[in-house]
């Protein structure tokens, strides 16, 4: 309980600060449990699971984290005293950090995003899709998948499904394109975001947001000052998608940490008051989409 009790206090010091949360339910990944501790709490109830993926097909399972969401969307805030399906600090769910499955996953978001949408239908709800392309779209697989591979995803097809409100993209060059110059990866970022912009607001007509990005200090040629610059060209991109009334929502850096968690460094990390330079840009950038914003017609 007291984890639950603990996300309390995160939604709680967002609303004294007027901020708006995404809260992202699961993880793809086994980082902090994940799909892969949810086939293994059915695997020592008896199931007959195999792998991981067993998370997106196995009854069971699927039983287990409809509850846990049912769990989680009609929770009763202990300090704030708001159920979290009637909190306005949150802005929106998603189904799932970066699902990744070898079959259609529509069957299966379909049948989440409607169990979302019975408990909660006051929030807008997304995927947290890393916005790989698919078979209904082999030609965008070409020309702009890394690598030109599947990923088990299909950004047009899964975000066609109506209880889905928003749409997201993910990008990490570093790790999609190891080995590539700098300049191949900035390429590959401007036409990533182009392309599902244009989707989102062509295709999709839905909002986008780009849910994760960053530069890995892990990388050769690594400095503040090449992350600073990478950083920047992304969010001048999305501001001038913004700008141009486009349907884009902003972007959301990976990730901002606080000092003492080494434990959780990844490359990635941006502690604010030790990263001072990187610190200044995120905040010009949350200065000039602020401007953007136009108060809602009564």
């Amino acid at each position: 309980m007291m984890y639950i009790q603990a996300l309390d206090f995160v939604v709680a010091e967002a609303r004294k600060y007027g901020m708006k949360l995404i809260m992202t339910l699961g993880n793809n990944w086994s980082d902090y449990g994940g799909k892969h501790q949810y086939v293994e709490w059915a695997k020592a109830a008896g199931a007959k699971v195999t792998s991981d993926d067993d998370f997106y097909t196995h009854p069971m399972i699927i039983f287990y984290y409809k509850d846990y969401i049912k769990t989680v969307l009609t929770r009763m805030n202990s300090i704030t005293k708001i159920a979290y399906k009637d909190d306005p600090t949150i802005m929106g769910w998603e189904i799932m950090n970066e699902l990744r499955y070898s079959l259609d996953l529509n069957v299966w978001i379909s049948d989440l995003a409607s169990h979302v949408k019975a408990f909660d239908d006051k929030h807008l709800l997304g995927l947290g899709m890393e916005g790989f392309y698919g078979d209904t779209t082999g030609e965008r697989v070409v020309d702009y998948n890394p690598k030109s591979l599947y990923y088990g995803t299909d950004f047009i097809w899964n975000y066609q499904i109506s209880e889905i409100d928003f749409t997201s993209a993910h990008a990490f060059p570093d790790l999609w394109l190891e080995g590539e110059s700098d300049e191949a990866k900035r390429t590959f970022m401007k036409d990533w975001l182009s392309i599902h912009w244009s989707d989102s607001e062509k295709v999709l007509k839905k909002p986008l947001i780009l849910g994760a990005f960053g530069k890995s200090s892990k990388v050769t040629g690594y400095t503040e000052e090449v992350r600073d610059s990478y950083m920047n060209e992304v969010y001048l991109d999305i501001y001038n998608y913004a700008k141009s009334e486009g349907t884009i929502g902003g972007g959301l850096v990976w990730q901002i940490m606080g000092e003492g968690m080494e434990s959780y460094y990844d490359g990635f990390q941006i502690v604010l008051s030790k990263n001072p330079s990187t610190a200044n840009v995120i905040h010009n950038q949350s200065i000039r989409m602020n401007a953007l914003r136009q108060p809602l017609a009564n």
